[in-house]
């Protein structure tokens, strides 16, 4: 025996005490069980690289090289208790977890019985919410804002009265990886910014196996990691050799007690190996040398660390070896059954895209309903602060969106948004409720999806649409796909507000945007458009009981005009989406249409009746995600005309997809062809008579219209 080993009394079961050996400060039992878990790491690792080889798994991404410090980590991580966002390479600590090697084969052949996501992710994509581990996406370092979200979110209910749907733990961590190279996307310093500024509990640990894919690290960054990072106050930064278990081990225990104890964020930088390519795709012999290739084996973690066990005297080479040969064993049976596990069900595709929630449509309220009259932006402003004093989960956040710094709340009158319609959300209801953000919009919807992970209501705010992009990939890849890749396991309950549009006189080319057509290309993101008052308050109230992922598009032309005015609906008034409105009836053309360019719609219908020239129909589709087909084909098959009419440029805007689809399936009712109205296909202009020269005008409907109905 090792002079490094020796015989503690450890408790055994409850009638007796058992003889246990410690090496190197950790009992023999642990380290026999973490040898076990390594081997089978790299055995399925080997297993999908042959399955692969056979065209019966599709694709492969390894864990090789980073099972030391993975399991290392997982002896100070609780499952199912602090919350997980990893990334691909992290299967030996899902084996800690208790994943199977059935579970993880699964997901490699694409099994519909694949609990992660029913075979619809690649391999090695994560998602088991029992353990705390959210559905993973494949955006490298996307993962990181939502993991600043979620442990903002668990701040948050801990500190609250129970809320509905919601747990936290005291001393619950975030947990977030990634690559070295995944540390070079702005959504990793983006995270890292808010949670050194509000020292929340997250635990960054970053895998450096030296290359992206085939760039080496040197020409990813000038310095490593752990240096780049040293300006960020409050960041405890750790260094470890990550084919070190003992090391790994100890680094992270002093990391994770670390950040329990509420010191706040803290990184590991570990350097780990590749020994195999990047992924099936890839082959690493064609831009690594041999020479290198070699010294990097000389590192391997589980050989390491089963050759260190050998010269402790944990165990013997034979024993070592039946260890090996178990874990094949086990991999070898795993592929067994995972072969002949259920295939998805190619009719099931399309679900979980998302869910709308069962909504009866109340009755339109008529021109003599009672009750205050407001503005648009006045509903908006009211429906916001009925909800929050009705549902704590609910929080606004963005730039500029809270009232002033707390000191100041009762010398200023309060800003509350470039628009005011967040105006007294602080005041009413707290800063930790109502709140400003930096200015970057990755954040502020990264956040959010967090956020929303941990059943909150978050109700993200981008100032204006036109700088909504930087967030693409938080609404796309991230909150969008979540309840599909998850195959429902997992929901994204964000309502994510923009002000958009232009008929300003002045907004110019970046703040007069649309572009709601991009959005409605995304499948599991709703949209909501109201052009008045009425619609904007039941819409969102729509919207916060939905539990996917919605952009609630607030136009700024329409906020304080007249026409958009209405009676404030009461609070058990919500409109469902997909439920269009005809604001205007008629019997000889159709106009389908939303947003601004519903009043300029009717204005022009109302110029074709007083000429006698007939009678047009105008239908406000209020929701683009989804749309009324119903609605639209009951007035189609009236009018046998339709006119499409919206504000964005024309070319695949989302009146293209209307007037396809009326072609398509309305084509017997036609007595005419389907035309459009929209803006031209430049951008939005600062001086107003280019602006009006671009954008569409109550006289550009009038002749459309005048025309098919002459046709």
């Amino acid at each position: 025996m090792s002079p490094l080993s020796r015989t503690i009394e450890a408790d055994a079961g409850p009638d007796q005490l058992a003889p246990q050996l410690l090496y190197r400060g950790v009992l023999h039992g642990e380290l026999l069980a973490d040898l076990r878990l390594a081997c089978l790491s790299r055995a399925l690792d080997e297993r999908e690289i042959s399955l692969q080889k056979q065209s019966r798994a599709f694709f492969h991404i390894a864990g090789a090289g980073h099972e030391a410090l993975l399991l290392g980590l997982a002896h100070h991580l609780r499952a199912g208790y602090d919350w997980f966002f990893p990334y691909y390479r992290d299967l030996a600590l899902m084996l800690a977890f208790g994943v199977t090697p059935k579970e993880i084969l699964l997901q490699a052949v694409g099994s519909g019985e694949d609990p992660a996501s029913g075979g619809r992710q690649m391999p090695s994509h994560w998602g088991f919410a029992d353990k705390h581990v959210f559905t993973q996406s494949s955006p490298t370092g996307s993962q990181c804002l939502p993991a600043v979200g979620c442990a903002e979110a668990g701040r948050y209910i801990g500190r609250r009265s129970p809320l509905r749907g919601c747990t936290a733990q005291d001393d619950e961590l975030t947990y977030v990886s990634l690559g070295e190279g995944s540390a070079s996307e702005g959504e990793f310093w983006e995270s890292l910014s808010t949670a050194c500024t509000l020292r929340l509990p997250v635990l960054y640990v970053v895998e450096d196996n030296g290359y992206a894919i085939s760039v080496p690290v040197a020409e990813q960054s000038p310095a490593p990691i752990s240096e780049l990072v040293g300006s960020f106050p409050g960041l405890a930064i750790h260094r470890v050799d990550g084919c070190d278990y003992f090391a790994s081990r100890a680094v992270a225990g002093r990391a994770v007690d670390d950040v329990r104890a509420g010191l706040g964020p803290a990184l590991i930088h570990a350097t780990v190996t590749r020994p195999f390519s990047h992924s099936a795709a890839d082959t690493q012999s064609r831009y690594r040398s041999a020479a290198e290739l070699a010294e990097e084996a000389e590192r391997d973690p589980v050989a390491r660390l089963e050759r260190e066990l050998i010269e402790g005297g944990v165990l013997s080479p034979d024993e070592a070896a039946a260890i090996r040969a178990e874990a094949h064993r086990q991999a070898s049976d795993a592929a067994k059954e995972a072969l002949v596990a259920a295939r998805p069900d190619p009719l099931r595709v399309t679900d979980h895209v998302y869910a709308l929630p069962d909504l009866v449509l109340p009755e339109e309220p008529g021109p003599d309903a009672a009750g205050e009259v407001v503005s648009f932006g006045e509903a908006i402003r009211r429906t916001l602060h009925e909800l929050m004093a009705t549902d704590e989960r609910i929080r606004v956040f963005g730039e500029d969106v809270a009232d002033a710094p707390a000191a100041l709340l009762e010398a200023v009158d309060g800003k509350g948004g470039v628009f005011g319609t967040t105006r007294d959300l602080q005041r009413s209801f707290g800063g930790d409720r109502c709140y400003n953000t930096p200015l970057a919009e990755a954040s502020i919807v990264g956040r959010g999806v967090g956020q929303a992970l941990r059943n909150l209501r978050p109700a993200p705010e981008i100032q204006f649409v036109d700088y909504i992009w930087p967030a693409m990939q938080q609404i796309k890849c991230e909150a969008a796909t979540i309840r599909w890749r998850s195959n429902g396991a997992f929901t994204c309950p964000v309502v994510v507000r923009a002000p958009v549009g232009g008929y300003l006189n002045g907004g110019a080319i970046w703040h007069s945007q649309c572009g709601e057509s991009i959005f409605a290309h995304i499948p599991g993101l709703l949209i909501a458009f109201p052009s008045r008052a009425r619609d904007a308050a039941g819409l969102l109230r729509a919207a916060f009981l939905a539990d996917d992922p919605v952009l609630f598009l607030e136009h700024k032309h329409l906020l304080r005009q007249a026409y958009a005015r209405d009676v404030f609906p009461p609070p058990d008034w919500v409109l469902p989406f997909g439920r269009a409105a005809c604001v205007r009836p008629g019997s000889d053309l159709t106009i389908v249409t939303y947003g601004a360019t519903v009043e300029k719609s009717c204005r022009a219908a109302g110029l074709l009746e007083e000429q006698r020239r007939g009678s047009v129909e105008v239908i406000d589709l209020r929701t683009i995600v989804p749309w009324d087909q119903e609605t639209v084909a009951e007035s189609v098959r009236r009018t046998g005309r339709v006119l499409v009419v919206h504000e964005d440029v024309v070319t695949c805007g989302f009146g293209a997809e209307v007037a396809a689809w009326v072609a398509d399936q309305l084509f017997a009712d036609l007595d005419a062809p389907v035309r459009r109205v929209a803006a031209k296909d430049t951008h939005v202009a600062y001086e107003p008579t280019l602006e009006a020269a671009t954008l569409p005008q109550v006289d550009d409907i009038f002749i459309a219209a005048r025309d098919l109905l002459a046709y």
